[in-house]
């Protein structure tokens, strides 16, 4: 059972994952009471650390079988007792979805922010009545959310883009140095290929096996990657790089 235990957690993914999360948690706690409070340091810090906890808790019910029955047993799925798609399907395709959602109407301008509200209240519903009316159990596979999930975050990416070729005063800025540049693009391109990868594996797995378990470590990485800049992000006070004055905020990051 102990080496059962030791494969769960040992792999190159969430080890990294776990160190990611220490350095977070370290540069966090060296945060000024404000910058503590403020949503530019806290909401990243949020994002990081649910996802390792979710990604932990996945590990978890590989290994503690009863554990895994029991919920799905809970949940009313009886069929499957082997499955833990809803420990994915509560944290990463619904509750990430509207952290990250959030995290991008905070970039936009004022006249932006709306779209990503009106955004967010109806993936809400959207995801609540999906659910009651067991349309997609929450225990299986579930496209519909996690299409229309990934779509909302692309699309909001999408404005933010728009509104950096298009602001006068981001053509102004070294987007290179620019913290919500490097988490727009990241987020963009780790849930673009996310989403291409989910929805090709069990086609790809089916004619090349390899090929399928390569391009779930390149996706596996993007992930990591976009944790990363989460880090950097919670560290910049602390870290020799000069990042710039965000142009639709007022208030410096330093």
């Amino acid at each position: 059972m102990g080496n059962n235990l030791w494969v769960a957690f040992s792999g190159w993914y969430l080890v990294l994952l776990d160190i990611l999360l220490i350095i977070g948690i370290t540069c966090f706690l060296r945060l000024s009471g404000e910058k503590k409070a403020s949503i530019f340091y806290w909401l990243p810090f949020l994002i990081l650390s649910f996802t390792v906890f979710y990604e932990n808790i996945g590990a978890y019910t590989l290994y503690d079988l009863e554990f895994r029955k029991a919920a799905n047993a809970y949940l009313g799925n009886t069929e499957y007792p082997l499955y833990n798609l809803w420990v994915f399907n509560i944290t990463n395709s619904q509750i990430l979805t509207v952290l990250y959602l959030s995290l991008i109407r905070f970039w936009l301008s004022q006249s932006k922010k709306k779209y990503l509200t009106r955004m967010i209240l109806f993936f809400v519903i959207f995801v609540v009545v999906i659910q009651l009316t067991g349309i997609e159990p929450i225990y299986l596979n579930q496209p519909f959310i996690l299409a229309v999930g990934t779509y909302l975050i692309l699309f909001g990416c999408g404005l933010y883009f728009i509104e950096l070729m298009a602001q006068e005063r981001f053509l102004k800025s070294n987007l290179l140095r620019l913290i919500s540049f490097w988490q727009m693009t990241l987020i963009f391109f780790n849930y673009s290929l996310s989403y291409s990868y989910s929805i090709s594996f069990e086609y790809l797995y089916g004619i090349n096996p390899e090929l399928t378990k390569s391009l779930a470590i390149v996706n596996q990485t993007m992930g990591i990657l976009c944790l990363f800049i989460f880090v950097v992000t919670i560290a910049s006070p602390f870290l020799p790089i000069n990042f710039e004055r965000e142009p639709n905020h007022e208030s410096s990051i330093t």
